[in-house]
């Protein structure tokens, strides 16, 4: 099977940033606020300094991590007709946007802060779309209490959807635990969640080369009972890494292989999925810019890395809106930055429905998003190529200045070999422009009114509640 994708690296500069990510493991090491993990890697042969909170990893360690780790496993959904088996062949899983600070009203489109009850409408919209594959939480509900803000977003969203969910957020090792409740509850206990994982967990480093107590130590317990953790490292060139691609390669890729090895320490064969979300700063205010010319690289450096490791991949990122509300307002060289990181043969890419730069999110941008996105990815799709299908015969059959519309093999393999973009969509898809929105919001309502989820039994609704208000009181 053949399928377009992205290189950056060649095979010595591959082999160059991993020598030095080893080096910088075995000379610098990582920070980590956890005595009890610095513990746990030191009883793994880690050399541990408790002052300085650091510890250096030999490369024996690293490679015991890589060939520990599953090089495929499968993120399951409630339904099981959603399960997504990774690495793909072809195109690429695609989730909502996640963890926004506010969302923009669906009626009077004023920004204003989420609750639950929108959090379960983002999560039965995006179990309506085809084109969104899992769902990320993709607002924080302000209508509950702080400390369980990452709880009441993972039991919104599993009664919402059937599709598996990946979860943005976790406090630390007791928040995970009662996540790892509220999914067992669903599935049968936990030795079934651990066979069928209904969710997963971003976890992220702080770079450089830092992991905070609560969220390793939580990534510890995840990892113990089966859930798939995603090492999203968010490196910013110029402020939290080297100021060149290949300096902030290199801390993607060190922080990558430090929580393998966590999560490989912590349980054998825990599944873990390689993953970043790094770009350059703009060097003129601080902030994530929009659609880097340095992204498309860094994805295909992250996927490529990934691919030497044998572990799945998680990078570039999907969305066409980095206004404040709905549309498709980036200019065409941003789209194209945003466009070609999806070539980069990564498994899962996330993203719809964001607005300003990941910090807000619509109901509208969701629609907007997945429908782009219907469009675009069958260019990601696997292709066969081989002697059939470069059909000689046929050529030869046709001949010199001849016309393969009437051959039968045009007949028997067009709709597999061509595909239609939906002229629907295309009549209001368009850059720079905010014609689309009125239609996205009536497919919101239409898609909000008409689609059922399938309910949970009460009990085990109750027990959840149960769950989240011992967390609460504890």
């Amino acid at each position: 099977m053949a399928r377009a994708q992205l290189k950056f690296l060649s095979g010595d500069e591959e082999d160059l940033i991993h020598d030095q990510s080893i080096r910088c493991l075995e000379e610098l090491g990582v920070l980590v606020r956890s005595p009890r993990v610095l513990k746990m890697l030191e009883d793994a042969g880690a050399c541990v300094d408790y002052d300085r909170q650091t510890a250096r990893i030999s490369e024996d360690i690293v490679n015991e991590a890589i060939r520990k780790a599953p090089g495929s496993f499968t993120l399951c959904s409630r339904d099981s007709m959603h399960d997504l088996k990774i690495p793909v062949s072809g195109m690429p899983f695609a989730a909502t946007t996640g963890l926004a600070n506010y969302m923009t009203d669906l009626e009077t489109e004023e920004r204003r802060n989420a609750n639950k009850a929108d959090l379960a409408d983002f999560a039965r919209l995006a179990d309506a779309i085809d084109s969104v594959d899992f769902f990320w939480t993709v607002v924080v509900p302000m209508d509950v209490p702080d400390k369980s803000h990452a709880l009441h977003g993972l039991w919104t969203s599993l009664q919402n959807t059937s599709k598996h969910v990946q979860q943005v957020e976790v406090m630390d090792a007791e928040d995970a635990n009662a996540q790892i409740d509220l999914g067992a509850l669903l599935v049968g206990g936990r030795d079934a969640l651990k066979e069928r994982p209904i969710f997963s967990v971003v976890s992220s480093p702080v770079s450089p080369l830092s992991f905070e107590k609560g969220a390793i130590e939580a990534q510890v317990e995840l990892s113990k009972a089966g859930i798939p953790i995603v090492c999203m490292t968010m490196p910013l060139s110029g402020f939290t890494a080297p100021v060149t691609v290949a300096g902030t390669m290199n801390v993607i890729n060190v922080e990558n292989l430090a929580s393998l090895v966590i999560s490989q320490t912590a349980a054998e064969g825990a599944p873990f999925i390689y993953s970043s979300a790094g770009v350059p700063a703009d060097m003129r205010t601080g902030s994530v810019p929009s659609g880097p010319a340095e992204s498309p690289p860094l994805a295909a450096g992250v996927s490529q890395l990934a691919l030497r490791y044998g572990l799945p991949c998680m990078a570039g990122g999907w969305g066409l809106c980095n206004d404040t509300k709905p549309g498709a307002t980036m200019a065409l060289s941003e789209v194209l930055s945003y466009g070609t990181e999806i070539y980069s043969a990564v498994d899962l890419t996330c993203g719809m429905g964001s607005l300003d730069g990941a910090k807000g999110a619509s109901l509208e941008q969701v629609v907007i998003d997945a429908y782009t996105w219907k469009n675009f990815r069958p260019s990601l799709r696997s292709m066969v190529v081989d002697e059939k299908s470069v059909a000689l015969d046929v050529l030869k059959e046709v001949g010199h200045g001849g016309t393969f519309i009437a051959h039968p093999h045009t007949l028997r393999n067009f709709r597999d070999s061509v595909f239609r973009r939906d002229d629907a969509i295309l009549a209001w898809e368009a850059t720079l422009s905010r014609g689309m929105v009125a239609e996205a919001k009536s497919i919101v309502k239409k898609l909000l009114s008409e689609h059922r989820v399938a309910e949970l039994d009460r009990s085990a609704v109750e027990q959840g509640d149960s769950i989240i208000r011992r967390y609460e009181n504890g």
